[in-house]
């Protein structure tokens, strides 16, 4: 039997993608996708893959095979299509596709280093319940989400908060929102 060669480290890219045509979307989702896909009607030709995340992570010394963490980037910033697509689905999973790259240097029988490049297409398939993405964000933003503004609106908004003596953003906001419901109601 062939002792396994020692793998000295491993530098390993991962480009992350949503497979998004890999999925059924109820209406509310559909509704919700719009601003990523356009109308579902043009879907067979916008509704393409898209890119979640790019992890890089560095693997130690190991033999035979090991099993480590990739850390993926993960906000709650609606501003991210990622993170537009995921709050726009209610349940089921997303099919995700991971592709790796990088360098994996071992020791030839001799003793002297070897470098061994992994091509891009070395890939793995994995269906992450939507759950998951819900609750990972439930655990790190309870009840709430986050809103990135310029600051020229941000100073509008601020400014329109103390004239009022609002004390929270979420009475600044609800604030604002009677008018907008008002427009809505005349439109």
């Amino acid at each position: 039997m062939k002792t396994p060669e020692i793998i000295q480290s491993v530098i390993l890219h991962t480009q992350i993608q949503i497979l998004s045509p890999g999925r059924v979307y109820n209406q509310r989702e559909k509704v919700g996708l719009i601003k990523l896909f356009g109308p579902p009607e043009q879907w067979g030709q916008t509704l393409r893959n898209r890119l979640w995340a790019i992890s890089h992570t560095t693997v130690s010394t190991f033999s035979g095979k090991i099993e480590t963490l990739l850390p993926v980037p993960c906000t709650y910033d609606l501003n991210i299509s990622a993170t537009k697509y995921f709050y726009a689905l209610e349940s089921g999973e997303v099919p995700l596709l991971f592709l790796f790259s990088g360098t994996v240097f071992y020791a030839a029988p001799d003793g002297h280093l070897q470098i061994q490049q992994i091509p891009w297409n070395q890939e793995a398939a994995y269906a992450m319940p939507v759950r998951q993405w819900q609750e990972l964000m439930d655990h790190h933003y309870p009840n709430s989400a986050w809103l990135a503004l310029q600051r020229n609106v941000l100073d509008r908004l601020y400014a329109y908060k103390r004239s009022r003596g609002f004390a929270t953003w979420e009475q600044t906001i609800e604030g604002l929102l009677p008018a907008m419901e008002q427009e809505e109601v005349a439109a």
